[in-house]
């Protein structure tokens, strides 16, 4: 029967490798978009944010207190500012503010000072300082953002002294005055949490997406060319056919999603680096030699089920079109078995573990955080392991079918 495999797995390689176009469309094509857009969307990112800190916003001030450019120039806040008096109307400004044509209006109450100085016991009057801007606009809201950070709470601050004496009568006692120093942390955890919510969810629908790619071709494409019935009819067993052809489309699915984590692993800190200006830091992961082999033997296992599952629609389906169309449903259910990683906080319950695809993808998120137990990593190999073998099974069966391969 090896031999047989052999003979099927060798023709499904040369038959992909040998034709450029389809090497060029499954495995640099991605990298190259993947990448591409992945650095265009940083740098536009970075762009963006480097645009909003350069912009000098246009801001009106109506009713300020006296001491308020004091204030202000004590800041280094930089702004075009323009003051209004109680008079003044400001409702072509709100127009302004809503075309965009202007950043902000800060009205402060008539008799701000005095309704502060005025103060003498709770229900007395408090003034307020009204802020009026376009959550719609980035300019807008940096604007509000800075102004109430850089400039209101520390006039604020110095009233507050002026009338206390002693701002820190309002302290009773401080809470972590140097919060690096108090943390407490796995950094292998930590990373893995974070890269944990992602990574497993990528790697799932990018096996699955590398094994329909693949598998609608190599089984329904060779029904509709007449060539997989030669094959049915040559010397070699039907069942070393399937092998043959499911373990092809492993190997062609696992360096297919290589080239997806591989692209997305160069191009993702760009993109993170310029939506945060670099705020994130370094993110590692290490992983031990027994953990390195977990994550393979859970690759294995994924990548050979994901194939079964494409490979069952395909030899079931009459044409290449039907088979795409019968295999999305598999692949919405694989993201949505995979996208509750996105909770980030692993799962315990070995029960779960049992749950086919879901498992594969916390199996691999708890592996990251360095928490996957052998129980967890015994119970998903044993799911999935059971559940390809009853596939593999079912297209064997197809295979054998008359009806079936000759579309009869």
């Amino acid at each position: 029967m090896m031999n047989g495999t052999k003979v099927i797995v060798m023709k499904e390689l040369s038959r992909v490798f040998h034709d450029k176009k389809m090497v060029f469309s499954l495995f640099i094509m991605p990298a190259v978009m993947i990448v591409g857009m992945y650095s265009l969307m940083g740098t536009l990112l970075g762009n963006m944010m480097s645009d909003i800190e350069e912009h000098v916003p246009s801001i009106y001030v109506q009713n300020a207190p006296a001491d308020l450019e004091e204030v202000i120039a004590s800041t280094g806040y930089k702004a075009n500012i323009e003051y209004l008096t109680a008079s003044d109307n400001t409702d072509s400004l709100k127009d302004g503010i809503f075309s965009g044509t202007v950043d902000l209006l800060v009205v402060f109450d008539e008799n701000f000072v005095d309704t502060i100085a005025a103060y003498q016991a709770a229900g007395d009057p408090i003034p307020e300082v009204k802020t009026f801007y376009n959550t719609a606009e980035d300019y807008s809201s940096a604007a509000r953002q800075n102004f109430v950070n850089t400039v209101l709470v520390p006039y604020q601050q110095s009233l507050l002294a002026g009338r206390l004496g002693n701002i820190e009568q309002l302290t009773v006692f401080y809470i972590d005055k140097n919060p690096e120093a108090s943390i407490i942390v796995d950094e292998k955890k930590q990373d893995g949490r974070m890269l944990g919510m992602l990574v497993p969810f990528l790697l799932n629908i990018m096996l699955f997406a590398g094994a329909m790619g693949l598998g609608v071709d190599a089984i329904t494409g060779e029904k509709e060319r007449g060539t997989l019935s030669s094959m049915l009819v040559s010397p070699i067993k039907r069942g070393e056919i399937v092998f043959g052809k499911l373990i092809s489309l492993a190997i062609m699915s696992c360096i297919s999603a290589a080239v997806y984590v591989v692209s997305i692993v160069v191009a993702m800190p760009i993109l993170m680096n310029g939506a945060t200006g670099g705020a994130l830091g370094s993110i590692s992961l290490q992983f031990t030699p027994i953990e390195v082999i977990m994550l393979l033997v859970i690759l294995m296992v994924v990548v050979y089920l994901y194939v079964s599952i494409v490979a069952l629609i395909a030899v079931l389906a009459r044409t290449s079109k039907e088979a795409n169309t019968y295999v999305m449903p598999a692949y919405v259910l694989v993201m949505l078995g995979s996208i509750m990683t996105y909770a980030g906080t692993g799962d315990t319950k070995l029960a779960n573990f049992f749950i086919p695809i879901y498992n594969s993808a916390v199996s691999i998120q708890n592996l990251m955080m360095g928490e996957l137990t052998l129980a967890q990593f015994g119970a998903t190999i044993a799911t999935i392991g059971v559940l390809a073998a009853v596939i593999t099974a079912l297209i064997t069966k197809a295979f054998n079918s008359e009806k079936i391969m000759f579309n009869a």
